[in-house]
């Protein structure tokens, strides 16, 4: 009997993060799935207390794959999945060196920079210019220019995206590119191939176009933690 596909369970395009990052690594891995939106405009948002999301996902939060009748509920946990079931797609540098680096800076990202999160909600859509950051979030933001540039370092002769080939740190940093266009932070000389290469990827513009749903505008921070 066929397996049936595996399917990811994801929040709004425009506003969750943690969606953007393993959608992007299925894709990336060429990875045939289904996608099933799960609107998270609703009560029990913030708190995994939302029901539709809760019978899908055993911590009440997504993204969540189901696949061959097991349950992967983290965007780390997914992204690592992708990358073992499709080791030809090398969602992870083939240099032990340069891979060690992407994941550190991919578990740096998956547990830290609380302020950058909270002071620069994803909002992809939207445009604005912000000019004076808190000293924690200004710091953040400082930080992940350095780590960007620390990969680049190295990896530029190799392509584009931050550690030459398109992978799993890609993905993870993907939404918070997304965040400093967003809001206007300036981004180094160095760093504006990657920031091309991105929002040129096919995957990537095919997850931006889905239209804002919800009823929510461009102009609302629906999920302010993502």
């Amino acid at each position: 009997m066929a397996q049936a596909k595996p399917r990811l369970y994801v929040g709004n395009h425009n506003y969750s993060s943690w969606s953007m990052r393993p959608w992007l690594c299925l894709r990336w891995a060429g990875i045939d799935f289904e996608e099933v939106l799960i609107s998270l405009a609703r009560p029990g948002y913030g708190s995994g207390s939302i029901a539709e999301v809760a019978a899908v996902s055993p911590n009440g939060r997504v993204p969540a794959l189901h696949v061959d009748g097991h349950i992967i509920w983290d965007s780390l946990a997914i992204a690592e999945w992708a990358a073992e079931f499709q080791p030809g797609a090398r969602l992870w540098p083939a240099d032990w060196r340069s891979r060690a680096l992407a994941r550190s800076a991919v578990c740096e990202m998956h547990s830290g920079f609380a302020a950058l999160r909270n002071d620069l909600p994803m909002n992809i859509a939207r445009r604005c210019k912000v000019n004076d950051w808190p000293e924690a979030t200004r710091r953040d933001i400082d930080r992940v220019l350095a780590l960007w540039l620390s990969l680049r370092d190295g990896n530029a002769s190799r392509g584009p995206w931050l550690c030459g080939e398109r992978g799993i740190v890609d993905a993870f940093y993907a939404p918070v590119m997304t965040r400093f266009r967003t809001y206007g932070v300036q981004l180094p000389a160095a760093l504006a191939g990657v920031a091309e290469a991105l929002f040129a990827d096919a995957d990537f513009r095919e997850w931006e176009g889905r239209p804002i749903t919800d009823g929510f505008s461009v102009t609302d921070d629906l999920y302010p933690h993502a």
